[in-house]
Order: structure tokens, then sequence, then C-alpha cells
């Protein structure tokens, strides 16, 4: 995965430069010293018997001179109001406790809206637990595997097949291993591998189906077909290189998906392997056929 760019950097202050004004408004040694703001013209002459427009702002809650209304909240500068509701000013004639009670149950309705709605973001709808559909990931999924159909082209059992497994409150995994060997060979012909998933956090079907249902989209030369009646979806992936040539290799994978569990068998068979006509590897409709049986009885084992 390439590195994203990293943003633009700011360019250094040359030396001796000043430094930049503090945006805070308490005199500091970054401050501007004191006089009129250069961005905003000064303030017009008072009329007589006219509000001064830039009147200094009073606290909320608290009434201003006699005959004229309340001063906007500190923080909303020239009457200007933010994304909150407004506040409504104090009660004509009441005093500043009244005026706190008003804006204390607008706070309390704006606090309690947004805490309620932050609820429910967190918590999230009722039966979102995982759908695992009883499927278990043993610690040595080899010993649940079944490989039957292979026998008859590879009857050597493989008598130390790999296998691990992982144990994580978001993830259950089991993973296996097996070499086929024909009658009489002191190597591998072909490898069988299973692997099972439980998904405990996340539904993984989206991703599931885009990547199997597409994968000769990333993958050109590679067949995909949609198999029926295994799980709840289920595609086979597989690659023949072997037709009218002395090497190459067969390759499938049969990846099920039912409810958050996720389960695949791979097959791949190299022909340089072979040393005489007498070990040929089998047709690749074959195996699709031992993929196809031998999966349904392995995920039937895999359940409570």
């Amino acid at each position: 995965m390439s590195t994203p760019p990293k943003p633009p950097q700011e360019p250094e202050q040359p030396s001796g430069a000043p430094a930049p004004p503090s945006a805070y408004p308490y005199p500091n040694p970054q401050s501007p010293g004191p006089g009129p703001a250069a961005s905003y013209p000064p303030p017009a002459a008072p009329v007589p018997g006219q509000q001064s427009f830039y009147a200094t702002p009073t606290l909320v809650g608290q009434p201003g001179q006699p005959g004229q209304p309340g001063q906007p909240a500190a923080g909303y500068p020239y009457g200007q109001q933010g994304s909150y509701p407004p506040v409504p000013p104090p009660p004509p004639g009441g005093g500043g406790g009244a005026g706190r009670a008003v804006l204390w149950v607008v706070v309390g309705a704006v606090v309690a809206s947004a805490a309620w709605a932050a609820g429910v973001f967190l918590i999230g709808r009722k039966g979102a637990d995982a759908d695992l559909r009883g499927y278990t990931a043993p610690a040595n999924l080899c010993s649940s595997t079944d490989y039957s159909s292979f026998e008859t082209e590879y009857p050597d059992n493989d008598g130390s097949p790999t296998h691990n497994a992982l144990k994580d409150p978001a993830l259950d995994e089991s993973y296996c291993s097996i070499n086929l060997k024909k009658t009489g060979s002191s190597y591998a012909d072909a490898y069988l591998s299973t692997q099972v998933d439980l998904h405990r956090k996340s539904d993984p079907g989206p991703e599931f189906t885009a990547m199997w249902k597409n994968y000769e989209e990333r993958y050109p030369g590679y067949d995909v077909e949609t198999v029926e009646g295994i799980g709840e979806e289920a595609y086979l992936v597989s690659e023949d290189t072997t037709s009218g040539s002395t090497s190459g290799s067969l390759y499938a994978t049969l990846a099920v998906r039912d409810g958050w569990t996720t389960y695949t068998m791979s097959y791949s068979a190299y022909l340089s392997s072979y040393d005489d006509d007498d070990k040929d590897p089998p047709s690749l409709d074959d195996v699709k056929d031992w993929m196809k049986a031998d999966s349904k009885s392995t995920l039937e084992q895999l359940k409570d």
C-alpha cells in the first residue's frame, strides 16, 4: 500500500521576525498594544435617545439599562447567533434569579437532548449480536476437516498435518493444512487447506461478497462461479494452467459464508511434481465436486 502524501508544512519564520499576535484577549508579550482594532471602523457618535450598536454586552440573565432590552449572550458578538437555540430574554421587571431560571431550563433541555442522541448512537439498535449459526472454531481444525472425497486419488494420509488457532473477543479462527500424496510418493503431490472464521464483532457479508464474487477482477485468468446449497452464499474460484503443456498448476478455492461465519477450502497441485503418467493430476471438475461434498460435511461437523 502506498504511503499517503504528507500535508504541506507551514513556512518557517525568518530569524528576528516578530511572533504573530496571540489569539487570547489577555495581555501577553505576543498581544498587540492597546488601541482600537484595525479591522473595525470607529463607532459613530451616539444619537440622543438611541441605543449604541457597540454597547458593552452584559451577562445573560441580567437586565440592561432602564428602557433597554437585555444584551446578547457573551460569545455572540454584535448580536450574531450560533447554531444553538436562542436564549429568551429575562421577563421585564424581573430579577436576575428569574432570568437564570429560564436560562437553566433551556440549557438543561439542550443537554438532555444531546445526551439522548449520543446514547442512541453509542448503544445502537438491538439484535446486533454475532450471527454465528452455531459454528465453532476448534483448536485443531484438521481433526474436523473431512477430505474423504480426495482419498481415492490421494490414498496416503498425511501423518502430521499443520494446524493453528486464534481466540479473541472479536474473532475466532482455525486453520488446517494437509499434504496430499499418491501411492508411493515421497513428497506431496498436492496441497489442501481449510480455514473457519467466527466474526464476533462485525458482519463479514458485504466484504465477503465483494472479495470473492469479484475475484477475477483483481486476478485475471481465474474463473468464478456461484455455488448453491452451501451456507448462505458460496463462490468457487479456480484456475487451470496445465492444459496442453508439461507444466502448470491447478488451483481451486471454495469460499462459504453462513451468517457471520466464513469458511474456505483450497486445493493446489503443480504438474512439475509428477514424474510419470501414473501420477497425472485429477481434472479440475473432479476437484470442484470433491470440494463441494467435503465442505458440506466439514461445516456440519463444525456446528455445536
